[in-house]
C-alpha cells in the first residue's frame, strides 16, 4: 500500500476527526460527520443561510470566512471562530473590508469565500461584481484588519482558489473562466503572478469531463493539498437533469512543478448529494467543497464543504485511502495530460 505524505506547514493536532462508520459501504473513502450540518439555518440576526464557506487553523483553534446569505438576499461574507472546527461563534457584522488607505472598501456582493494562508498572510478570495461576476480579493495577518488587492480578472469569473505557496518563484491561482449567467459550461484554468497584483502566464487545466457527475462544468475547490505524489485537488463537478443542477465532489492530483498537467483524475465522484441535508435546501442537489484541514502526522483530512446552498457540512478522508483511490480509477483526458498551452 502507498505511503503518501503531506507536505507543508500542515500540522494540525486539534483537526476535527470522526472515524469511517463501521457500516458504510461508500465505494469512494470519503464519509461524513455524523453531526452534519453544522450551522443551522438563521444563525446570526439578518443571516439566513450560511454555506459554501472556507476553514484554517489559527491560533489554538480555527477561523472561518463564511457565506451569509442575508434576509435582503445580498450575499456577504462574514467571520467565524471555532476551538474545535465543528462549534461555530459567527461576528454579527460582515467583514469590514478596507482599501491600502484604511477606507471602507465594500464589496456590493461577495460569495464563495476561500481562505489561503501563504508564509504569514492569509489571503481571502471571493466571487463578486466588477462590473459582472469576477474574482475578488483581499490579505489580513491579524483577523482585525482586511485590506482588499487588485481584482485578478476582468469579468466574468469565478471560483478562484490560491494555491498555498509559490511554484518556481510565482502565485499560482485556479479559476473558472464564465459568463453573465450561472454559467452553462466551464473548465479549470490556471494563473500565475509574481507579485499576487498582475497575473498572466494562464494555463489551462481540467476541462468538464465525460462523466455524468461532471458532465457540465467543473470548478476549484478546497486549496490544493501539497503530497509527495502531487498536488491533491477536490473540485466540484456539475451535472443537468431534469430537476435542474446537481453538484458533485471530484478529486485529481496535479503536477507538484507543473500543476497545469494532470498527472490524475478520478473518473467516480467523490461524493453526490444523497442525505438530507444536501439533498433539501435553498438550491437542491449540492455539495460544493471549499475547504480542507489536513494533518501531516496523522495524514488525516477534513473536508468542508456547502449543502444545498443551505448548510456547512463536514466529510473525511486519508491522504492514503485517496490518493490510491483516485489512482485505482484514473480517468485522464488527452488535454489534462497537456501542459496547458497552445
Amino acid at each position: 500500500m502507498i505511503q503518501v505524505k503531506l507536505l507543508g506547514t500542515n500540522t494540525v493536532q486539534n483537526l476535527p476527526w470522526q472515524d469511517r462508520p463501521a457500516d458504510d459501504t461508500h465505494d469512494a473513502p470519503v464519509w461524513r460527520f455524523t453531526g452534519n450540518p453544522l450551522i443551522p439555518r438563521n444563525p446570526a440576526p439578518g443571516i439566513a443561510r450560511i454555506f459554501n464557506s472556507a476553514v484554517c487553523p489559527y491560533e489554538n483553534g480555527f477561523v472561518a470566512v463564511f457565506r451569509g446569505e442575508q434576509v435582503n438576499g445580498i450575499p456577504a461574507i462574514y467571520l467565524g471562530r471555532s476551538t474545535d472546527g465543528i462549534a461555530w461563534h459567527i461576528d454579527p457584522e460582515k467583514i469590514p473590508f478596507t482599501d491600502e488607505h484604511g477606507q471602507s472598501a465594500m464589496p456590493v456582493y461577495a460569495y464563495d469565500p476561500r481562505l489561503v494562508r501563504i508564509d504569514d498572510t492569509f489571503y481571502i478570495i471571493w466571487c463578486q461584481d466588477f462590473f459582472g461576476a469576477s474574482i475578488g480579493m483581499a490579505k489580513t495577518t491579524d483577523f482585525k484588519t482586511f485590506t482588499r488587492i487588485e481584482s485578478p480578472f476582468i469579468p466574468f469569473n469565478r471560483n478562484a482558489v490560491l494555491f498555498p505557496r509559490k511554484v518556481n518563484n510565482r502565485y499560482l491561482l485556479l479559476s473558472r473562466p464564465s459568463d453573465s449567467g450561472h454559467t452553462p459550461f466551464g473548465d479549470i484554468f490556471l494563473s500565475q503572478s509574481p507579485d499576487m497584483t498582475f497575473w498572466g502566464m494562464h494555463r489551462h487545466v481540467m476541462s468538464r469531463g465525460t462523466n455524468w457527475w461532471e458532465s457540465v462544468k467543473i470548478g476549484g475547490g478546497a486549496a490544493p493539498i501539497e503530497t509527495s505524489e502531487g498536488w491533491l485537488l477536490f473540485y466540484h463537478g456539475v451535472s443537468s437533469t431534469c430537476s435542474g443542477y446537481v453538484y458533485s465532489i471530484g478529486g485529481a492530483i496535479l503536477d507538484i512543478n507543473e500543476p497545469s498537467k494532470v498527472l490524475y483524475r478520478c473518473g467516480n465522484f467523490l461524493l453526490t448529494p444523497e442525505t438530507w441535508y444536501e439533498e433539501r435546501g435553498f438550491v437542491p442537489n449540492v455539495v460544493f467543497p471549499c475547504a480542507t484541514l489536513q494533518d501531516n502526522e496523522t495524514g488525516r483530512i477534513a473536508i468542508y464543504y456547502g449543502a444545498a446552498d443551505t448548510y456547512v457540512a463536514l466529510a473525511f478522508t486519508s491522504a492514503d485511502e485517496i490518493v490510491a483511490y483516485i489512482k485505482k480509477h484514473n480517468e485522464l483526458t488527452d488535454n489534462d495530460r497537456e501542459e496547458g498551452k497552445r
